[in-house]
């Protein structure tokens, strides 16, 4: 696996970063997770779109040419999965350990390599998932790699026998720990605001985008994890899980436990999205 390191490909193995990088000592970046079909990146643009913002909102200068390091990092590793991800890392780079910033001659850590993925079988069957307190910092509009919190959110999940958890904050849903999350009520389709407490997932914005051409009513208004009882279908939008049925939360079921239709018929038409990416290779 050849990998991308600050101006250099080089074999993962090879790769070493200095113990002083902020990025190490204070989980100071921001990362991107791009899916990539038969070796064709998926919505890009729009993840390096993000990917720009959020390096602005924590000041860090944006390198130049990540779009041509992407392609780069994809022709020399020629994935042979049908589905990979491209992860792309950047910190603010190596300087005496001080939590003021440092000098602006200090340039960004840029890292970036791909890693095959599997589809995952709760798509087909639908996932569990438990709630659990939001805890993370306020500030989960950007996609810092500051991840502890989701990551004991996930460990709690797996001890569970869980497939994600699900934030909640204040008696409402905010998200999931990778993922962002939605319920269906009398047909419609609700999902928290795009605001400070949820990541703005590049995965709900086609999804968002399909329910208005399909016809399907949106409210983006939080949910109350009271109200799950009463919902008719839950879902899960994310990179890597794509739209994932939820079909428990907890111990109790949604619905009759099985993937509802508004659910299934948005799956078929990211689907179709997948596969116009596929007929461009």
């Amino acid at each position: 696996m050849i990998a991308y390191l600050n101006d250099q490909f080089l074999s993962l193995d090879s790769l070493s970063i200095s113990p002083d990088d902020r990025g190490f000592l204070f989980a100071d970046g921001v990362y991107e997770v791009v899916l990539l079909v038969k070796q064709v990146p998926f919505h890009l643009d729009d993840h390096l779109a993000r990917l720009d913002r959020n390096l602005q909102a924590i000041q860090i200068a944006a390198p130049e040419g990540l779009q041509s390091i992407c392609g780069k990092l994809v022709e020399l590793n020629q994935p042979a999965s049908d589905f990979s991800t491209l992860y792309i890392q950047i910190t603010r780079g190596v300087a005496p350990r001080n939590h003021r910033f440092p000098d602006q001659s200090v340039k960004p850590t840029v890292y970036a390599k791909l890693s095959p993925i599997a589809r995952s079988e709760a798509e087909v069957t639908g996932a569990k998932v438990i709630l659990t307190e939001d805890i993370r910092w306020g500030r989960c509009d950007i996609k810092t790699t500051n991840l502890l919190a989701n990551v004991m959110a996930v460990e709690q999940a797996k001890n569970a026998g869980a497939d994600e958890a699900v934030f909640v904050r204040d008696g409402l849903i905010t998200e999931g720990a990778h993922t962002n999350f939605a319920a269906v009520f009398d047909g419609t389709l609700y999902t928290h605001p795009l605001d400070h407490q949820i990541l703005p997932g590049i995965t709900r914005d086609i999804v968002m985008g399909l329910c208005r051409e399909l016809g399907f009513a949106v409210r983006e208004t939080a949910v109350s994890a009271e109200d799950l009882a009463a919902a008719e279908e839950c879902m899960l939008f994310g990179t890597t899980k794509i739209i994932t049925p939820v079909v428990q939360v907890d111990d109790r079921l949604i619905a009759n436990g099985k993937p509802g239709r508004i659910t299934r018929t948005l799956q078929q038409s990211f689907q179709q999205l997948l596969e116009r990416v596929e007929d461009r290779r």
